[in-house]
């Protein structure tokens, strides 16, 4: 009899770390997947490629050799080239938020040689907070009972099943 509980004091003993082993293995993968997700979306910046887009230098073939195809093109007015490169971090079960930002506007005269490089940072986000979760509108305003039931009587005012009286399509 002593010997069956040593084995059994034992196999508690042994089940009770793999428990705990268990519970520490399960908090190190819930620590894990809690945290941060970084994206790098756009265009990746080389420093030193960027350095070396002379203005009165270079034309828009030499830029595009050296930098590629920009983001996007401005629409109106002279045709500058924009370079965009964002980082957005994603916390867990938040909205993704732009961490870093940085535009590259390369600007080009009539001639298509390029006339001034900008650079721009995370001055040019705007964090816009739309306020409220409905939009108010004129009227009153009506609960859930009469939404419901706020059309009992209203159909057929002068009578149920009375034929529709004045002018229309089946009336007089």
């Amino acid at each position: 009899m002593r010997k069956v509980g040593l084995k059994t004091g034992s196999a508690r003993i042994a089940m009770a770390r793999i428990v705990v082993g268990g519970a520490v293995l399960a908090l190190a993968g819930l620590a894990g997947g809690c945290s941060s997700i970084r994206d790098h979306r756009g265009y990746l910046a080389d420093q030193s490629l960027v350095d070396s887009v002379q203005p009165g230098i270079d034309n828009r073939q030499s830029v595009e050799k050296t930098l590629g195809r920009p983001t996007f093109e401005s629409q109106f007015g002279q045709k500058d080239w924009y370079y965009l490169s964002q980082t957005v971090k994603a916390p867990p079960f938040r909205k993704p938020r732009t961490a870093e930002q940085t535009l590259l506007r390369v600007r080009f005269d009539q001639a298509g040689n390029v006339v001034g490089v900008d650079k721009r940072g995370m001055e040019q986000v705007a964090r816009i907070d739309p306020d409220g979760h409905t939009t108010p509108t004129l009227g009153r305003e009506r609960g859930l009972l009469e939404d419901l039931f706020g059309n009992i009587g209203a159909v057929g005012a002068g009578g149920m099943g009375s034929a529709p009286q004045g002018p229309g399509p089946n009336g007089s």
